[in-house]
Parts: C-alpha cells; sequence; structure tokens
C-alpha cells in the first residue's frame, strides 16, 4: 500500500512499485480497455498510465478526469493525480461499487457533476469494465438513450460478467427498463421510484461467475 507523499524521486520509484505490482497496472501496460461512450465528449478506460494520460489528452483534447475508484491508497492513484495535475486536467473523485445496488444518492451526485464537468472527460476505474460499465451506462441515460445502449456498456468485450454479483449493475439498467422506460425518464425514475434495496434483495448472482471474478481476477 501506497501511503505516500509524492514528492521525490524514491516516492516515484515507490508509487510504480506498488501501481505495477500490488494494483496490477503491468496488466494494464499493453491493455487500456480504452472506449467511446459520446464521440468527441465522453470516454471510458481502466486505470490509466501517467504516459498514456498524457497521450489522451493530446490525442482526445481531454479536459476532465473522473476517478470511478475514489481517492486510494495506492501507487496508481498518486500517479494519475500527479500526471492530471501536470497535464492541467480537471480530477474529480465519484466512487461507485462494483458489486452492489448504485446507491440513489451517488447517481445524482453524477448527474449533476456531469452536467457541469468540462468536456471532453475520461471516465475510469480500475479495469475499466464495471464501475466504468455502470458510468458509461449513465452517461447513456443523462444523454436521452435507451436501456439496450446502456448494457452494451456493460458487456463481457469490457470484461465483465452478468452472471457474477457485478451482474447486480445490469440488473439495475433492467429494473428501469421494466418499471419505467417508456413511462417517465430516468432520472424521474431514480429521483422517486428506485429502490435500491428491493434490488440488491431480489438480485441472485452465479456462484462459479462469481469466484472468476472475485477470486481469479481478483477484480475490485
Amino acid at each position: 500500500m501506497f501511503e505516500g507523499p509524492l514528492m521525490t524521486a524514491a516516492d516515484r520509484r515507490r508509487a510504480w512499485r506498488d501501481s505495477l505490482f500490488v494494483d496490477h497496472a503491468i496488466f494494464r501496460l499493453p491493455w487500456t480497455n480504452l472506449s467511446t461512450v459520446v464521440p468527441g465528449r465522453v470516454y471510458r478506460c481502466n486505470h490509466p498510465t501517467p504516459a498514456r494520460l498524457a497521450r489522451l489528452r493530446g490525442r482526445l483534447g481531454l479536459r476532465t478526469l473522473i476517478n470511478l475508484r475514489g481517492h486510494r491508497r495506492c501507487g496508481s492513484d498518486a500517479l494519475s493525480r500527479q500526471a492530471a495535475a501536470d497535464l492541467n486536467l480537471t480530477h474529480v473523485d465519484m466512487a461507485f461499487e462494483s458489486r452492489g445496488a448504485p446507491h440513489r444518492d451517488r447517481i445524482l451526485r453524477f448527474y449533476d457533476l456531469y452536467r457541469i464537468v468540462e468536456k471532453p472527460m475520461l471516465m475510469h476505474c480500475k479495469s475499466g469494465a464495471d464501475r466504468a460499465g455502470l458510468a458509461s451506462g449513465l452517461v447513456v441515460m443523462f444523454e436521452g438513450g435507451t436501456t439496450a445502449r446502456a448494457l452494451r456498456q456493460l458487456h463481457w468485450r469490457f470484461g465483465h460478467f452478468n452472471r457474477s454479483r457485478t451482474g447486480i449493475l445490469d440488473a439495475f439498467f433492467l429494473r428501469f427498463q421494466a418499471q419505467a422506460e417508456g413511462r417517465i425518464p430516468f432520472m424521474e425514475w431514480v429521483r422517486n421510484e428506485y429502490d435500491e434495496v428491493a434490488l440488491k434483495q431480489d438480485f441472485v448472482a452465479g456462484k462459479l461467475a462469481s469466484f472468476v471474478t472475485d477470486q481469479v481476477l481478483r477484480r475490485e
């Protein structure tokens, strides 16, 4: 666990060791999980290295980095925060869960953030699969898209498995589809009808898929 600070060359070496070998960034060097959510405005990926963030800043014209992991005591977090500052990117912590029913208050906060942050923006979690998929699906809904389009952001091609415990994220969108799509707008449903306790009680995850996601892949 990297506690910081990130002040000296020795600090950076410690941060890189923690990032590469504890936070598994060594696997993210060749694999970015980068994808477009809204062309020219919103993108998603796994936790970017400083060099990749710099390349994307130039290539996509990024203005904002959304950290879906929240503030964490790890080398990856310290390095990307410093990189964002060096690149003059606004860094925003917007933590989501990957294995729990999405919290209404966090969805509402993300909606408010989405309306005011400068774009283009890049969203990342650790692997770019589950929390990035949830946030991307929410963006699709914020932009007036359909549940079917939102669910495409939660797909196995990103490393998301809907039969594991992370499938509760799919169940969230499916609950809106069944209860309210075509009847009321998505955010009205979130504010007035969404029951996260009921969703958590109703969802049943597959044991094998959960074992692979949690114990083999060791995803957050």
